[in-house]
């Protein structure tokens, strides 16, 4: 059960719920998380600013892979609403089944190129408590990715540490559609199961 009740939609003020049909794209629907921080128009303003901003690609990691990367994010935090709304995003970005059922295992898969496994590489252990990332990890980055497209990838990291948070202390709802992704994709090959997000 959730720490604060989400906002109904009719419940969030017209301009805000008008911002927040951006997340209806990469998901479907507008967020439990997002409604919830909808109790305070500003913070939930601010996030999908940031979120938006994000999301964009301007080089070479797209909003696939982006999503891929706050599945890492997620994997390592633990938080599986999260790992289920990024495997969603992912596949509605076009990720193939065999991608989304083996990133958590990335290293050993041979649907990940080495620039790719550099990455995730890097969102698991930036993810990690205390933070992992050493100077293997960060040449391996260095050696894959541009300056630009690494700010990218950390901007990805960084938001999903913070959606992270957020979600596994408000024990954030999840919706259906991310639900039905996390089973498809998840369940059997990662373990992954609802848990507290009901």
């Amino acid at each position: 059960m959730p720490l604060v009740k989400p906002l109904a939609e009719q419940q969030i003020e017209a301009s805000l719920l008008e911002q927040l049909q951006f997340f209806k794209g990469p998901l479907g629907v507008i967020p439990n998380s997002v409604k919830t921080m909808a109790h305070r128009p500003a913070v939930a303003a601010a996030f999908t600013a940031l979120n938006i901003a994000v999301m964009q690609c301007r080089g070479q990691v797209t909003p696939e892979f982006k999503r891929l990367l706050g599945y890492a994010t997620s994997f390592t935090s633990g938080c599986r609403y999260c790992q289920a709304h990024t495997i969603l995003g992912a596949e509605r970005f076009g990720s193939t089944p065999e991608r989304l059922e083996s990133v958590w295992d990335f290293e050993h898969s041979e649907h990940f190129t080495e620039a790719e496994k550099a990455a995730l590489a890097y969102a698991r252990t930036a993810a990690g408590v205390p933070n992992g990332v050493d100077e293997s990890i960060a040449d391996a980055l260095c050696a894959h990715w541009s300056d630009a497209d690494i700010v990218e990838i950390t901007a990805v990291i960084a938001l999903f540490g913070f959606l992270n948070r957020w979600n596994d202390s408000m024990g954030s709802a999840l919706e259906d559609l991310p639900i039905e992704a996390g089973e498809r994709h998840l369940a059997e090959t990662s373990g992954w199961e609802v848990g507290k997000h009901r």
